[in-house]
């Protein structure tokens, strides 16, 4: 309304009649208004154009800011891959591989199918229940009838099916069975190396992928890094050697069968680096059919049970060289020392024996050789029970190892609620105080590296670093030289394997019974060994539950005549694996020999 009114006219009466009076041309007049107007409406259009252009030169500065903003955060952040994801899924896909020390596949991906049916779409679903159970044999017709005719719209059938299985279900021909493609976890080794790998399986699932998820083992240690994309270029490498474990494995299951045992372990360690190249548990299963947890009985009894690392046992006389060893780096004796190994010892209403007699004194270092529970029992009391138990601390044996699996934190020790001069005395030779096989291991790493603590690993790539000092260089080379008389001359002659100079302890430990006490029939029985001894490279820890040797007129049961030739056998397998020539010189590099003790 104001612009109308303001409107300049352009034949304007108050001024074209004055000017015809006058004789002006009046054109003259419309024609300068007109000109006005003009002017008006351009000025106009020229201040609504300035303030279009003004708002776009702000909508774009603020997007221009905006996405500075964004690269700015995203530049200032961590860099990420993003994980990989199925099409129109938000299931993970892709898991990482796990190779071997030397690059050898232990677990990868398979592309697969999964079964399912859409019960609307079935058109004979009696004939397919039946078809499918024939196919299946976990599987019941009556069962799937019931499911097809009933109110469900989707059923899972199989989360994993054989090329060959596909086929065939692909024949039955009806339209309401359908296959989802998804990766699925296969371990092309089977059942070896089984107890590290742990097993996988799926997570989060959809018609079109599965999440794979890891149950047990390095799987799931490594979950979510193994979900990482970054993986499928640079796999999980462990220090396993694929070769060492099969060869371990492959003695292991036949001397457990031989000795009629229950079931077994067995641990190869670097001593300089605590990398483990085998771990083996028996019985085993194969992760691509894992079973399932027992619903009832011990879990011990389970082949998913970790013996290596998750059993806890009283390691009998295997532990009588850490109180030799103690006592050495406490000046309390030297292996020349000699101890009353007369019998039997009397304390609070135990007593204490040894298996044979051994005569009224002993030598420290015969004390280990001829594996004297009085003798290392009397050395144990001068230790005392608060020193014995810093130094058992201080080898590692007050926690569950640092490995890394997860079933590693169901291995903790089981320490005397009361540490007093009985539980000292007893703990000396292996009673009393439980521990895994895995803790026995670095203890006795420790010694061969020359007295420095170590922690077991599974990861290659990881540098390895020594722990503190626990014992001196010379009482290391002191318990070595003791440890190779016990093979030489002592309880473990079997385990003198020809040009690899073994050294070690047999350790031979009663059962608890579910009664009390112990069950005198029942043993678990184990050689902790060093090899070669005079270079020490490599420990070797073998154990056997209910072993025993049926050979001979009495069944033997004592780890001289079961854990011992196993181990044997085992060195004599792996070590030229592992590189190590056999030398036939009789020559040992160690300081310190028996033949300096022997009078």
């Amino acid at each position: 309304m104001t612009d109308t009114m303001n409107r300049i006219a352009i034949r304007p009466l108050s001024r074209i009649l004055p000017a015809r009076l006058r004789g002006e041309d009046p054109i003259r007049i419309e024609k300068e208004n007109l000109k006005i107007r003009h002017d008006q409406m351009r000025d106009v259009e020229r201040v609504r154009s300035n303030i279009r252009l003004l708002l776009i030169i702000v909508m774009f500065a603020c997007i221009y800011i905006a996405i500075g903003a964004r690269l700015a955060m995203l530049a200032s952040s961590q860099p990420a891959e993003p994980i990989t994801q199925s099409s129109n899924s938000s299931v993970f896909t892709q898991r990482g591989d796990i190779v071997d020390r030397k690059g050898r596949i232990l677990a990868t991906n398979l592309e697969t199918y999964a079964l399912y049916v859409e019960t609307r779409h079935l058109v004979d679903p009696l004939n397919t229940a039946n078809k499918l159970a024939i196919l299946f044999d976990d599987l019941n017709a009556d069962d799937l009838y019931s499911q097809f005719t009933g109110t469900r719209k989707f059923l899972w059938i199989k989360k994993k099916l054989s090329p060959e299985q596909m086929q065939a279900v692909h024949d039955i021909g009806d339209p309401g069975l359908r296959f989802g493609p998804r990766e699925t976890r296969l371990y092309p080794n089977g059942a070896l190396a089984s107890h590290i790998l742990g097993g996988a399986s799926f997570g989060k699932e959809g018609v079109d992928s599965a999440e794979i998820v890891g149950v047990a083992g390095v799987e799931k240690t490594f979950d979510s890094q193994l979900q990482d994309p970054t993986y499928s270029k640079n796999p999980l490498k462990l220090t396993i050697d694929l070769s060492i474990q099969a060869a371990v494995e492959h003695v292991l299951e036949g001397g457990m069968r031989l000795l009629n045992a229950k079931g077994a372990a067995a641990i190869l360690m670097e001593v300089d680096t605590g990398r483990i190249i085998s771990l083996a548990s028996l019985p085993d299963f194969d992760p691509n059919h894992r079973p399932k947890l027992p619903s009832r009985g011990s879990a011990a009894e389970s082949p998913l049970f970790n013996k290596a690392i998750q059993g806890v046992y009283e390691l009998g006389s295997t532990f009588k060289i850490f109180t030799v060893a103690q006592a050495l780096e406490l000046g309390l004796v030297d292996p020349k020392t000699k101890i009353n190994t007369k019998g039997p010892i009397r304390i609070g209403g135990h007593k204490i024996n040894d298996y044979r007699s051994n005569g009224p004194e002993l030598p420290v270092w015969e004390v280990i050789t001829e594996s004297s529970n009085l003798g290392t029992a009397r050395i144990a009391k001068m230790i005392g029970p608060e020193k014995q138990r810093e130094f058992l601390s201080s080898l590692g044996f007050s926690k569950p190892t640092t490995i890394e699996m997860i079933e590693a934190n169901g291995g903790k020790p089981l320490l005397p609620k009361r540490w007093n001069e009985l539980e000292t005395m007893t703990i000396s030779y292996g009673h009393g105080l439980s521990a895994t096989p895995l803790h026995l291991a670095t203890g006795y790493a420790t010694l061969a590296n020359g007295g420095r603590l170590v922690n077991p690993t599974l990861l290659q790539e990881v540098k390895p670093v020594l722990g503190p000092r626990v014992i001196s260089k010379e009482v290391a080379e002191n318990s070595l030289a003791m440890l190779r008389g016990v093979v030489t001359g002592g309880t473990a002659s079997l385990a003198d394997v020809d040009g690899y100079f073994v050294g070690g302890k047999t350790g031979t430990a009663d059962k608890p019974s579910s009664q009390g006490g112990y069950d005198k029939e029942k043993n678990i029985t184990n050689f902790a060994s060093i090899f070669p001894i005079n270079e020490p490279k490599y420990v070797l820890v073998v154990t056997l539950d209910e072993a025993q040797d049926t050979s001979g007129p009495e069944p033997k049961r004592t780890a001289g005549w079961t854990a011992v030739p196993v181990s044997a056998e085992i060195i004599a397998r792996v070590a030229p694996l592992l590189g190590l020539r056999p030398k036939f010189d009789n020559h040992s590099t160690i300081g310190i020999t028996l033949s300096n003790w022997q009078e």
